[in-house]
């Protein structure tokens, strides 16, 4: 699981990342709104702990910019905002959750499992457009066509529909689908991707998988 901290306290951001890497946590920290928001539509995270004060942007700032781009992510606010007026604010920009500071850590922790066990369970279908993914039967279809696919073509399509909207960059693919570590050719990911999208018969006026020139691949309704 990968966690972006968006926090300018360091304080807090040295306790819960120590927190999060003893539970296996990957955890990266930006302090800057700006920055983390960048870091948020470029990069696919698991859960966003975003803080409502903040340099650059606001935390509300924050999330209603990243709620144009990426409706999926789990968002869960740090703040010591307490007014009921402020719950609602952060829920209606597009958090998750809210959670009042200072906190403890195993609150914090409970609340951000309770988010990924509820993105799972609701990512066992995954679609894009009038593509179907079922996970757990490994069956794809294409308005209710089956489409047969290899196991890693169907892995691939799994992996950049679930960071659908934000790109996929060619080494996070080659690392994360081809478990590879090491410095090599992506060349490799471009021959799969245009198998996958002759196999779905995608056209250009309906290209849900497409090419970010330079950097990789990014799925869109």
């Amino acid at each position: 699981m990968k966690i972006l901290i968006i926090e300018d306290e360091p304080g807090i951001v040295s306790f819960i990342r120590q927190g999060l890497e003893e539970e296996s946590y990957e955890v990266i920290a930006e302090k800057n709104g700006i920055f983390g928001l960048e870091r948020a539509t470029t990069e696919p995270f698991d859960v966003i702990l975003l803080d409502w004060m903040l340099p650059g942007l606001s935390g509300i700032e924050v999330c209603r910019l990243l709620r144009e781009k990426d409706k999926i992510t789990p968002v869960i606010f740090l703040t010591s905002k307490d007014t009921v007026q402020d719950t609602v604010m952060g829920l209606q920009a597009g958090a998750n959750d809210y959670i009042k500071k200072p906190f403890q850590f195993e609150e914090l922790l409970e609340r951000i499992k309770v988010q990924t066990r509820t993105r799972l369970q609701e990512a066992e279908t995954l679609t894009l457009g009038n593509i179907t993914m079922d996970v757990l039967a490994h069956e794809v279809r294409k308005d209710d066509r089956p489409i047969a696919l290899t196991k890693k073509e169907f892995s691939l399509l799994e992996y950049i529909i679930r960071r659908k909207g934000q790109v996929c960059r060619r080494s996070e693919i080659i690392e994360e689908v081809w478990d590879i570590h090491f410095e090599m050719s992506t060349g490799v990911i471009d021959v799969y991707i245009n198998a996958l999208r002759k196999k779905l018969d995608l056209k250009t006026e309906e290209d849900h998988i497409q090419t970010v020139r330079g950097v990789g691949y990014m799925a869109k309704e």
